[in-house]
């Protein structure tokens, strides 16, 4: 399949803790890609490459074989990068539908003189994008939510929201970070047929989660990252199969014991 987004010898440290050492990653068109590995990784901070965040200290990144090292968050967003982050990070004083609103790829109101000078087109474009948003909220579940405060709905309704919002951004990229993080179950499936669906329309997903549940019912391939390094790649069982990586994830032997507490 066509690669979406490519990561050749990106390497980035703070002083120093290195959170990318000499990564080699690609993400491909219609793929779900699952990153593993224990607290401090360098996991979320690889999604802060990629999303623009962080720049590399060297190597290059390449979103559908054009370089974006130079650009910037908004302009990487615009191209069709979309994420969630591991503290949701919504707008606490806006309702459901102002929040989603806010993640449109490129939405013609940021503009001021737009406002002015094109109300009747904006208006209009507005109208189509509270359309679209609607219609997401119904396929997880939220229908008839988008005047709801935010803050007044419940955690997992949250992510789910936060997941809408980044799938308001129509290109071929989605990160997750951590969707499944203090959720409650039935947030569980609906998260699940959600990712599975945009993979299936094209999109490259690539999902960080601690709950192997999900990522084995979800990706075909994980890599396993640790001090910045991916240091291996396969099915979430073939991962599963190697003591050192149990060892290094798991702080234990027993990696059936482990996925016993963290389904």
């Amino acid at each position: 399949m066509p690669e979406t987004i490519r990561l050749s010898g990106v390497n980035k440290r703070f002083g120093g803790v290195v959170v990318a050492n000499n990564v080699e990653l690609t993400l491909e068109q219609g793929e779900i890609l699952g990153l593993i590995g224990p607290n401090g990784a360098g996991k979320t901070s690889l999604f802060n490459l990629i999303s623009g965040i962080i720049i590399p200290d060297s190597g290059a990144i390449y979103f559908q074989e054009q370089s974006i090292n130079k650009l910037g968050v908004f302009q990487r967003a615009r191209l069709g990068i979309s994420r969630t982050w591991q503290n949701i990070r919504l707008f606490p004083s806006l309702s459901v539908m102002d929040n989603l609103l806010m993640g449109s790829r490129r939405y013609e109101g940021e503009f001021i003189m737009n406002t002015f000078l094109r109300r009747r087109q904006l208006d209009r474009i507005t109208k189509d994008r509270m359309a679209k948003a609607s219609h997401l909220l119904d396929r997880v579940g939220l229908r008839g939510q988008g005047d709801t405060l935010v803050t007044e709905l419940p955690f997992g309704q949250q992510k789910l929201t936060a997941l809408v919002r980044a799938l308001m951004n129509d290109g071929r990229c989605l990160l997750l970070d951590e969707p499944m993080a203090g959720v409650e179950a039935d947030v569980y499936e609906t998260m699940k047929a959600v990712v599975r669906e945009e993979a299936g329309r094209g999109r490259a997903v690539c999902v960080i989660e601690h709950s192997i549940a999900f990522i084995r019912d979800l990706c075909h391939t994980a890599v396993f990252l640790f001090n910045g390094e991916i240091i291996a790649r396969g099915t979430v069982g073939e991962l599963l199969c190697r003591p050192e990586l149990v060892d290094i994830y798991f702080g234990c032997a027993d990696a059936g014991a482990w996925e016993k507490r963290h389904v």
